[in-house]
């Protein structure tokens, strides 16, 4: 099987768009592919973090991952700080990429404009990133078109490095995953919902309690036209909440809109279905909370079985370089 590598940040709270865009695809992927799942703490702390977020960021993250599908049995899952070959790998990364192709990174453009402390870590981010990536002899790469770029540059620095010191890293390969929900936020429909847009009555989280779930999802913004259709351009509300609808019952977003004549009654359907789809998950998360020394575990677990395949790359890695062994 191919093996598959993705990270997430521990910042934010895990939102409706994040698990029917993207982490629902990872739960498909352990069961056939040798999945990776990282909890990318390190790179968290790219931007300044408050003492103790990134922690207990992670141990939510970690928690609702597991809460989404994520079984430790069918995949890795570990937090990224747990396997220090990470760091070691990097510098490796960052001795075999230039400076140009870093400024280059349009990532690190937007988000350094945002900063009024801007970190090296900011600007190295990508060779940290490409660390995590080849660690682990990683085939592929599920991405969105924003991750791209990224993807592009991990396969430039370990052909680079393969080219000098002789094969030691796989060069990964970016792909597309069966396509998700394009969920977007409820109150400007013409935006992802995302954690980093300040939103709170357009974004759904994951552990949002079902009268205020309701709540967002009837307060929509939809158009006065009173046309129920699924066109995203003219209408994006109303094709917004036709998508949660549909993926959240697992049917065709434009079939369903022949369904409805009012705009209230799609959005109590699509209330109630999405609520019906995150009562399982916010169960499973509480058990998670309520017992962190099994999150421990299960994460002790995933590291182990990480730190076992990063070690003998990086023993490989040395060893081609040349450094002199301990």
């Amino acid at each position: 099987m191919k093996r598959v590598f993705s990270g997430i940040q521990p910042t934010g709270d895990q939102h409706l768009g994040n698990y029917l865009g993207a982490t629902r695809n990872w739960v498909e992927m352990q069961h056939h592919t040798e999945a990776v799942f990282c909890v990318v703490d390190l790179h968290a702390i790219t931007i300044p973090q408050a003492s103790g977020a990134v922690r207990d960021g992670s141990l939510r993250l970690s928690q609702m991952l597991m809460a989404v599908g994520l079984d430790p049995e069918q995949c890795i899952i570990f937090v990224q700080s747990h396997v220090r070959e990470h760091t070691e790998c990097a510098w490796l990364m960052e001795c075999n990429v230039s400076f140009g192709e870093l400024s280059r990174m349009t990532q690190f453009k937007d988000k350094s404009g945002r900063q009024e402390f801007i970190s090296s870590g900011l600007f190295t981010y990508p060779a940290l990133q490409a660390a995590d990536i080849v660690l682990y002899d990683t085939d592929q790469v599920p991405v969105g078109a924003d991750q791209r770029q990224h993807i592009e540059i991990a396969r430039d620095i370990a052909e680079r490095f393969n080219s000098r010191y002789g094969p030691t890293f796989t060069v990964p390969e970016a792909i597309v995953p069966k396509a998700g929900a394009r969920v977007m936020d409820l109150q400007r429909p013409t935006d992802k919902m995302s954690k980093s847009l300040d939103s709170p009555k357009g974004t759904v989280n994951l552990l949002d309690e079902p009268k205020l779930i309701a709540k967002k999802i009837k307060s929509a913004v939809t158009d006065n036209d009173g046309a129920v259709r699924f066109d995203v351009a003219e209408k994006p509300g109303v094709s917004n909440l036709l998508s949660i609808l549909g993926a959240s019952t697992n049917r065709d977003p434009a079939a369903l809109a022949d369904e409805y004549t009012q705009y209230g009654s799609l959005k109590v359907d699509t209330a109630d279905a999405v609520v019906a789809l995150l009562e399982p998950i916010q169960a499973r998360y509480r058990e998670l909370e309520g017992d962190p020394a099994e999150t421990a575990r299960l994460l002790a677990l995933g590291a182990n079985k990480a730190r076992t395949i990063a070690a003998a790359t990086m023993d490989r890695a040395r060893t081609n370089v040349g450094l002199l062994q301990a």
